[in-house]
C-alpha cells in the first residue's frame, strides 16, 4: 500500500504517436503494473497510452484515464476508468500530481510537460527512449523499470 493506506498508482507519460518497439514497451509495462496490484493512470488515448493500458487490462488490473475532452468515449477500449475532464493539456499536471512514481515513454511535447510536472512534484520519474533530462533516471526496458518501482515500493504493496 502507498501512503495513508491507498493503493500505488503509476502514471505512464507518452505519446499518440509510437513506434512498435515503444509500444511494445508500454504493453509490458501495463502488465508488470497490474501483476503488482498497482493502479495505472494516464492519459487513456492512443500509442503509448493505448499500449500499456492494454497489457494492464490482459493482466486484469486498473487503469484509470485523465482525457483531455469531455467525451468519454475518446478512451481507448482497454481504460478501465476513463474520467472526461474537460480540460485539455492541464490534464498533465492532474496525471503528474496524482501519482506515487512515473514512467515516461517516448511522446513530444505533451509527455514533456508531463515530466517537468513530475519533476516540480517530486515524483520519482523513470524515462525510456523519451526526454533526457536532469532528474529523470533512464531505462532500457519494462522489466528495469518494473525492478526499480519494485524496490521504491517494497514492503508497501505487493501481490
Amino acid at each position: 500500500m502507498g501512503k495513508n493506506g491507498e493503493h500505488i498508482i503509476i502514471s505512464v507519460f507518452g505519446g499518440r504517436e509510437a513506434g512498435e518497439a515503444q509500444c511494445n514497451e508500454a504493453e509490458k509495462l501495463g502488465r508488470g503494473i497490474a501483476e503488482r496490484g498497482w493502479i495505472l493512470l494516464c492519459g487513456g488515448r492512443g500509442g503509448i497510452m493505448e499500449a500499456v493500458c492494454k497489457g494492464c487490462s490482459e493482466a486484469g488490473g486498473l487503469s484509470v484515464a485523465c482525457l483531455p475532452g469531455s467525451d468519454r468515449s475518446d478512451a481507448n477500449p482497454y481504460v478501465g476508468i476513463p474520467l472526461a475532464t474537460g480540460i485539455g493539456f492541464a490534464r498533465n499536471q492532474m496525471l503528474a500530481c496524482a501519482c506515487d512514481a512515473a514512467v515516461a515513454i517516448g511522446g513530444r511535447y505533451g509527455t514533456l510537460s508531463e515530466i517537468a510536472y513530475a519533476l516540480q512534484y517530486d515524483k520519482p520519474l523513470l524515462q525510456m527512449d523519451s526526454w533526457d533530462i536532469p532528474g529523470a533516471r533512464a531505462v532500457r526496458s519494462a522489466e528495469e523499470a518494473l525492478r526499480i518501482l519494485d524496490d521504491l515500493f517494497t514492503g508497501k504493496e505487493k501481490k
